[in-house]
């Protein structure tokens, strides 16, 4: 590096005041002795810009090779900066960070996700609505509670809702499979869903070494009528509330039911069918093919009946799953499902 100072000391000429007045030097002495002064001061101007240049040269060029002293020479480094050193993206907080589809070098606000689409019910759920007990009945004439969903594969029958008396299903059809008796008669007929699932009930029961006669299935508001006068008669009439259905009360009357037993019952309809072998396989494995116990035991003040291990009820395969495994009775599942029928009933009115 040059000394500046040297570089002065040097180039600087010793310059000798003249005394005119003792001195006689022509005007052309004094013009030389002008221009050599001028020229010396040039050459000293040069010679010391050429010193600051090269130094401060050097100086950049260290500096190059050095981080600068407001700016990180790597990510980690941007932790340790103050708040007036640091770039937009590090002091902006997380939230403003760009996004995927944002410009390079910009940022833009973190964007609310849109809410989800209100879901539509599925089809199961959507059954069970249309089917809720709150919205499927009207009151007649007389002020009974009158069915609106008599053909429903849910519809729900009991002494406060009432069928039709005109009620007769369409597509009743005999099931082929044993019966207790011998002979054509109505009460062997069922809707044929239902008829289609009781013959694969009764051939699963048969795999597992278990034997079920069929009793008893459809019958007419005219049947039902005449069945609930012959108990009370002989029975007396509060005894026939509770083990017999009042017409338009009875579940057979939707070709959906059927009262099974076994020779082990000597195919009667007792309650002592419940503790037989068949009757607890039927309990147990009635659920997987359609089936539910329609009045279990102890469940009299919900049901309306009395405990009836031998009568099962058709309702779909989920339906079944769902009842079997909850523990409900069938009103319970299906009135479930009221509050949110009401709702989406008074939501299409409006």
């Amino acid at each position: 590096m040059i000394n500046r100072q040297y570089l002065r000391n040097f180039c600087t000429p010793r310059i000798v005041l003249i005394d005119t007045e003792r001195s006689s030097i022509t005007l052309g002495t004094k013009a030389k002795l002008l221009t050599a002064v001028v020229a010396a001061g040039v050459l000293i101007w040069g010679f010391t810009q050429i010193g600051e240049w090269d130094v401060w040269a050097q100086k950049g060029s260290s500096a190059s090779l050095e981080p600068s002293a407001s700016a990180p020479s790597s990510p980690s480094a941007s932790a340790s900066q103050t708040p007036a050193q640091s770039s937009p993206e590090a002091s902006a907080p997380a939230s403003a960070a760009p996004s995927d589809d944002s410009e390079e070098g910009t940022s833009s606000p973190a964007s609310t996700p849109p809410a989800p689409p209100s879901e539509e019910p599925d089809a199961l759920t959507a059954m069970l609505l249309q089917n809720a007990p709150a919205v499927t009945t009207k009151k007649n004439e007389d002020g009974l509670a009158v069915i609106t969903n008599s053909d429903s594969l849910l519809v729900l029958v009991n002494k406060k809702r009432n069928l039709p008396s005109t009620y007769i299903p369409e597509d009743l059809v005999g099931p082929n499979v044993e019966f207790s008796f011998s002979g054509d008669s109505p009460k062997k007929q069922m809707r044929k869903v239902a008829a289609g699932a009781l013959e694969e009930l009764f051939a699963a029961a048969k795999k597992d070494g278990i034997t079920l006669k069929a009793v008893s299935g459809y019958r007419s508001y005219a049947t039902q009528k005449s069945i609930f006068d012959r108990n009370a008669e002989l029975k007396g009439a509060d005894v026939a509330n509770q083990t017999s259905a009042h017409p338009g009360q009875s579940e057979h009357q939707t070709g959906l039911a059927m009262d099974v037993s076994s020779s082990s019952a000597n195919y009667e309809l007792e309650t002592k069918f419940g503790d037989t072998k068949e009757g607890k396989w039927l309990a147990k494995h009635a659920h997987e093919h359609g089936f539910i116990i329609r009045y279990p035991e102890g469940l009299q003040d919900i049901t309306g009946y009395t405990y009836e291990p031998w009568h099962v009820r058709y309702v779909g395969q989920d339906i079944a799953d769902a009842v079997y495994d909850s523990g409900l009775t069938l009103e319970e599942y299906m009135e479930s499902y009221d509050q949110q029928a009401k709702e989406a009933l008074a939501s299409a009115k409006s």
